[in-house]
């Protein structure tokens, strides 16, 4: 079961990536679209959503590599 918790750590960590590189890329244009209503939208998402979801899935993973979960 352990060694099944540091493999998952190592799947939350490269979904934290891969979100982050996902969010970039297509709300990247969000900021610089020129509209308003799509300049408050990529605020909220980078700001906001992208940092929260990004440090949730790394610290998750982070503990499930260095066994924090431990009974």
């Amino acid at each position: 079961m352990n060694t099944l918790k540091k493999y998952l750590g190592i799947v939350w960590i490269l979904l934290a990536m891969a979100i982050s590189y996902y969010f970039i890329g297509i709300f990247g244009s969000k900021l610089t679209s020129g509209k308003q209503d799509d300049l408050v939208f990529g605020i909220i998402i980078f700001f906001i959503l992208l940092p929260l979801i990004v440090t949730g899935l790394t610290i998750f993973g982070w503990y499930a590599l260095t066994d924090e979960y431990e009974d």
